[in-house]
Formats: C-alpha cells, sequence, structure tokens
C-alpha cells in the first residue's frame, strides 16, 4: 500500500499481518497435499488442518467439534440462518434492521420463499436494542424461534451484551446467533460460558487473507450442509480445505490473542484521540458510535448535509485517506447505508466510519484531521 495514503477502514478489510505472510509462504512450501487424500501428503495435510482447528477452538472456548472452516463470514451466516429453518424447525427469527446485509437478505430469502416469520426489534439512534421489546417477541413466540443479533456493529460498532440475551433465548427456549465478525479478534470469547449457539467469523477481519472463515455450531444442535458434494469438515461442508487459509487465519488469530491488551489500549487511544480531534476541530458534528459500549475500532461520525455531502468519500479518498461511507459489502459503489437509514431516517447528512488497526497512529490521526479541514473548508 502506497504509505502517503492513510488507511482508516480496517473494518472492511484489514492488510496481512508481517508474521501472516511468511508464514503462508513457508507453508505452501511444504504443505500442498488433500486433506482428503489418503497418501502421507494428504495425512500432513489432514493434520495441520486439525492442528489449526484447535488452535482456534482453544482461543474461542469451544470443543473442535463445534468449528467448522467456511469461506467466510457471508457463508457461515447463510449456512446458520436457512439450515435453523431447513432442520431445527424455526419458524420466526428475531432480529434488528441494523444487522449486515447477507443476514438481512437472508431473512427476507427465508420469508419469500419458507414463510418464515420475520420481526424486527427496534434500536435507538446509537444501534442499541431494548431488551424489554425483545423479551415481549420472545414471550408472545408460540412457534420455534431463533435470535439473530450482531455482536459488534459494523457500521456503528456498537457493541451488544450477549449474556442477557442469551439467558433470555435459553429461558424461552429460543437458539440464539450472533454475527460475530467484527468482534473476532477484538474481544475474548469464551463459549463454554455463553448460551450462544451460532457463531461466525471471517477471518480477513482480524489480518489474515479473503476466502476464508469459520461457523461455530453448538453441539445440541444438528444441521445439514448448504454446500453439497463432498464430506469435507465432517459433512458440513462440501469443498477442499483452504489449507493456506485456515493456517494464517488459525496464526492470526493466535496474534490477536497473545497481543490482546496492548493492542486494544492502543486501539482505544486511536479512536479517542480521532473523537476529540473532531471535537475540535469541527461543530456540528454528531456521533453514530456510542461512547460507552463500542468497539475499539470503530467511529462512526455523522457530518452535516451539504452540497455534494454524498461525495465525500471520494474527495476524501482523491486525498489520500481511505474511509467508508458505509458497508463495504454491498458493491464498488457508496450505496445509501441501511444502517444509517435505519437509525437517521429523516437525516440527510453524511456518515463517515473510520475504522483503525493496530498499525495506525497518532500522526495518521493529525493528516486525516487535516485532508478532512481541507476538502469541509466552506462547506459545514
Amino acid at each position: 500500500m502506497n504509505k502517503s495514503r492513510i488507511y482508516f477502514d480496517h473494518a472492511a478489510t484489514t492488510p496481512l499481518l508481517p508474521e501472516v505472510r511468511e508464514y503462508i509462504y513457508e507453508i505452501s512450501k511444504s504443505i500442498f497435499g488433500n486433506p482428503s487424500s489418503t497418501h502421507a501428503e494428504g495425512r500432513i495435510a489432514k493434520s495441520f488442518v486439525e492442528e489449526h482447528r484447535k488452535i482456534i477452538a482453544t482461543i474461542l472456548g469451544c470443543s473442535t467439534s463445534e468449528l467448522y472452516f467456511t469461506a467466510g463470514g457471508t457463508e457461515s451466516n447463510n449456512l446458520i440462518l436457512k439450515s435453523a429453518v431447513h432442520n431445527l424447525g424455526v419458524k420466526k427469527i428475531i432480529s434488528t434492521k441494523i444487522e449486515h446485509s447477507c443476514n438481512i437478505e437472508c431473512f427476507e430469502w427465508l420469508k419469500r420463499n419458507c414463510q418464515t416469520e420475520i420481526n424486527y426489534v427496534a434500536v435507538n439512534q446509537q444501534g442499541q436494542i431494548d431488551l424489554n421489546a425483545l423479551e415481549e417477541l420472545l414471550i408472545k413466540s408460540t412457534s420455534k424461534t431463533l435470535v439473530s443479533l450482531m455482536h459488534v456493529n459494523n457500521e456503528l460498532g456498537t457493541i451488544l451484551n450477549l449474556d442477557p440475551i442469551g439467558k433470555l433465548c435459553k429461558h424461552y427456549n429460543a437458539l440464539f446467533h450472533s454475527d460475530t465478525v467484527q468482534g473476532i479478534g477484538f474481544y475474548q470469547y469464551d463459549l463454554k460460558s455463553n448460551a450462544l449457539d451460532f457463531m461466525s467469523g471471517s477471518a480477513h477481519k482480524f489480518y489474515a487473507p479473503k476466502g476464508v472463515g469459520f461457523v461455530y455450531i453448538n453441539q445440541q444442535n444438528k444441521i445439514e450442509p448448504l454446500i453439497h458434494g463432498g464430506s469435507q469438515e465432517r459433512n458440513m461442508r462440501a469443498g477442499t480445505e483452504n489449507i493456506l487459509g485456515i493456517g494464517a487465519m488459525s496464526r492470526a488469530l493466535s496474534w490477536c490473542h497473545e497481543q490482546f491488551e496492548e493492542r486494544m489500549s492502543h486501539l482505544q487511544f486511536i479512536k479517542n484521540y480521532m473523537l476529540t480531534s473532531l471535537q475540535q476541530n469541527f461543530v456540528n458534528l454528531e456521533f453514530n458510535t456510542p461512547i460507552e459500549n463500542s468497539s475499539a475500532k470503530i467511529l462512526n461520525v455523522q457530518f452535516p448535509f451539504f452540497e455534494g455531502s454524498e461525495l465525500l468519500p471520494l474527495i476524501l479518498d482523491i486525498e489520500g485517506l481511505s474511509i467508508s461511507g458505509g458497508s463495504a459489502c454491498n458493491s464498488g459503489a457508496e450505496k445509501a447505508s441501511h444502517v444509517i437509514s435505519a437509525i437517521r431516517p429523516d437525516d440527510k447528512g453524511k456518515a463517515i466510519r473510520f475504522s483503525f488497526a493496530y498499525s495506525n497512529t497518532k500522526e495518521e490521526v493529525d493528516k486525516a484531521i487535516e485532508i478532512l479541514l481541507k476538502s469541509l473548508k466552506g462547506k459545514i
């Protein structure tokens, strides 16, 4: 990446850790067999996959039998949602309108094609749900229900408290799925102590390659595969395993786990410094990210409307600042964010998401503020 540019879009994707790049190179020279083959090369590859499954399962606090490798978060979430309906008798899904688009679109597909009832819990202006409203929906539910709620919102950074939701789900005999794509590597999960039935992860959000991820399925829930064609992943996910991706994902997650306290402290410093710098240099800004209970890596800022405000991400890009005006998962073009539309239906301003990594510096924040001042001069 051009070192003169400032990359503040790590919630969209992250560069590879240097250690991960080196590890990929090393294992690519020696481990190339198909894990489904019975010869020596295949056995070595199979052992490698299982070794790294154990590493990830240990970090997450689950059994290796509950962890399956996939191509990423979108596949993992689709597997969970569709299989819950098809295999576990789920007739109703309770969620919010600020989930990741892969979940929202899956809900609507299930509604159209499987007559699944979809109930959306209202959220406040910073993406927090009302637990009483969730409980009311659970009380009224007369059919098998799945609660599907994102742990760390990918646009707002809002962190959901999983424990009380898990307890509610358990009390009312509902299944609980959490899209944890933005939380993995930035939150210390212990699946032994919570009531999650399903969760998902995507390697490229925590400094590993794209195209590999995982799904956690509590061993009490027996579902069928979404992708057919082979017996890989204990008959849960057909297709030859991405050996290099799995190894790299494991190595990156291990690094995140080992460096957790220092890294999160640095992220919080960068985020706070950015927030304070914005407040000192601009008036009429609002923050979509809550001050409390939000990810240290995400800061979503609402800039007031001005003529051409929809072009702000492009203007900043030209000036060398990479940010997001919404989720990066919809298309290459800037589209209206369904998350911001849900929490600010009448606001015509422009939301900008700044998202940070361990490698970002105070000096980069200063430079980003200079770029914003230049780009917004005379406009707000």
